[in-house]
């Protein structure tokens, strides 16, 4: 008789699996370990092809380079406060949307949710979207980057199926009590939504931060310009001339692709270490929300 608490051995099943989940992990990280050598290593061992996974004569020079530069650090700060920005006015939206869809009484409930998801599938286009910017008096004016992208029809349906598994019989209780339906939002539904909240804030978060479509193509302001595009520019620009490049207002004597891996490499790490603070929120937060509608 096993005793209660012990752990049984593993099968042969969980070995295969634990087998194929290190081999997913490690094909995943691969690209990222083969940035950072180049980004670490000397322009002569990237020259002779010898740098793979680990980097080949330690060189921080790019590196020096790359935080030393202002414009690189400038849109390094407006990109963390146009994501933290974006990230607020997203998840207030979202909620906005989600919550009266909670309510059967809603007049007209079945109607909004056919045209919300609607547009899941079908979009204008960008020529109609560039002119209905232009009217608005978005075009070269940071808001573009916020107001248009801050309501993912996918991340309210996830939002508004976390609310329908909350039981109702609080809401019903609240409300006998006198609670209008804003102070049930904010004294129930937001309380016992974090795990969705914290879930929904690391999707617009990551979409903000690698997004750089929006910028390239309705703001010409270069002071407002991201950092993925900036490394966008960085990498359409690249101008190699035996030892030296020039990389979008970089000048170096090493190597293109050295300062090219140490730029991505900066770019990296502010959203790295944002991600496992709301790891573990993150697997309750996207299933919970997907069991029933």
């Amino acid at each position: 008789m096993k005793k209660p608490g012990s752990l049984k051995k593993p099968t042969a099943g969980n070995w295969v699996i634990v087998t194929i989940c290190c081999f997913l992990i490690f094909v995943c990280f691969m690209p990222i370990m083969s940035v950072v050598a180049r980004s670490l290593s000397s322009s002569d061992a990237i020259i002779l092809g010898q740098v793979t996974l680990l980097p080949v004569g330690t060189n921080l020079e790019a590196y020096e380079l790359v935080i030393t530069d202002s414009r690189f650090m400038r849109a390094l700060g407006w990109t963390v406060i146009l994501t933290a920005v974006f990230t607020v006015t997203a998840i207030t939206m979202t909620t906005l949307c989600a919550y009266p869809l909670t309510f059967e009484r809603l007049k007209g409930r079945k109607i909004i949710n056919i045209m919300i998801v609607f547009t899941m599938f079908f979009s204008a286009g960008t020529i109609p979207t560039y002119l209905l910017y232009r009217d608005l008096g978005l075009l070269n004016n940071p808001l573009v980057l916020i107001l248009p992208g801050s309501l993912s029809v996918f991340n309210m349906i996830i939002m508004r199926s976390f609310f329908f598994n909350i039981p109702a019989s609080l809401k019903e209780s609240a409300a006998i009590d006198g609670a209008s339906p804003v102070t049930i939002l904010l004294k129930i539904y937001l309380p016992l939504s974090t795990a969705v909240i914290a879930t929904l804030s690391l999707f617009y978060a990551v979409g903000r931060w690698n997004g750089f479509s929006d910028a390239l193509m309705f703001m010409t302001n270069r002071d407002f310009h991201p950092i993925q595009l900036l490394l966008y520019n960085i990498l359409q620009n690249i101008v190699q001339m035996g030892d030296a490049a020039t990389l979008e207002g970089f000048t170096s004597p090493g190597r293109p692709e050295t300062l090219r891996s140490a730029s991505i490499v900066v770019a990296m790490i502010p959203i790295l270490v944002v991600y496992p603070w709301l790891q573990k929120y993150f697997i309750s937060g996207a299933t919970l929300g997907a069991i029933k509608e």
